[in-house]
């Protein structure tokens, strides 16, 4: 029978009881219906595990006896930022959740011209807490012990702006001149950049290359932009990272 895991946003030590509260108590009494005695997986974001004992449940409290921890590893050698165009409603936390299943170290939202949604700073501030909190619960269903960062919503030009100067840049176009199957390396760090719904315009393409990016096809067909997210970074893992 699976264990349950649970992260815990404090650091934990082996002998030291945690409290489990919020949203992951109410999951545990409420919806998993644990009881007292039930056994959990702990893990506070920075590497390895704990196995867990649940002492007692209060209202909003879940009371756990931390056990030893279990130094697992679960990350890719391959470190992958995506810097995805955002898309609307459901397919941004879909792709969220599938990126942080497919190994991602870093997600960064990106707003372009062809954008549909907009975001104000509340609004952007809002959104990034949303998809941090699918990326902490995609770690707790995948294995994943290291939470990766989902950075604020940032435009193009700031995205390019910013990139560090070493790792390679991969942009996924239509329009490629190449695929990602005719890759023959890659750096250990790695930026794959994908545009909205719409793609990116003709100029966001060009400053994309003019900081580097190789620009690649997956294959024949246009995908969506959530399809494309998980293809490459499928792609990619099998071929560089840990998927094989």
């Amino acid at each position: 029978m699976r264990v349950t895991r649970v992260h815990v946003p404090a650091p934990l030590a082996a002998g030291r009881p945690c409290a489990v509260q919020g949203d992951a108590a109410n999951h545990i009494a409420r919806v998993l219906r644990l009881a007292v005695g039930d056994a959990l997986t702990l893990f506070d974001g920075a590497g390895g595990e704990y196995a867990g004992r649940i002492q007692a449940i209060a209202k909003g409290t879940v009371i756990v006896e931390v056990g030893e921890r279990c130094a697992v590893e679960r990350e890719s050698p391959l470190s992958l930022t995506l810097a995805q165009g955002v898309s609307r409603g459901e397919r941004m936390d879909w792709v969220v959740q599938k990126a942080v299943e497919l190994g991602v170290s870093r997600l960064v939202p990106v707003l372009t011209e062809r954008s549909v949604v907009r975001l104000d700073p509340r609004q952007a501030l809002s959104k990034q807490r949303h998809w941090q909190g699918i990326a902490i619960a995609a770690c707790e269903q995948c294995g994943r012990d290291r939470i990766p960062e989902v950075a604020m919503p940032v435009p193009l030009a700031q995205l390019l702006d910013g990139l560090a100067p070493e790792g390679s840049r991969l942009l996924l176009s239509p329009e490629g001149g190449a695929t990602l199957a005719d890759l023959e390396s890659v750096h250990a760090s790695l930026t794959v950049l994908i545009g909205p719904e719409g793609g990116l315009s003709e100029a966001e393409r060009r400053a994309a290359r003019a900081q580097g990016f190789q620009a690649l096809r997956l294959g024949p067909r246009v995908l969506r932009t959530e399809t494309a997210a998980v293809a490459a970074l499928a792609v990619l893992q099998h071929r560089f990272g840990d998927l094989s």
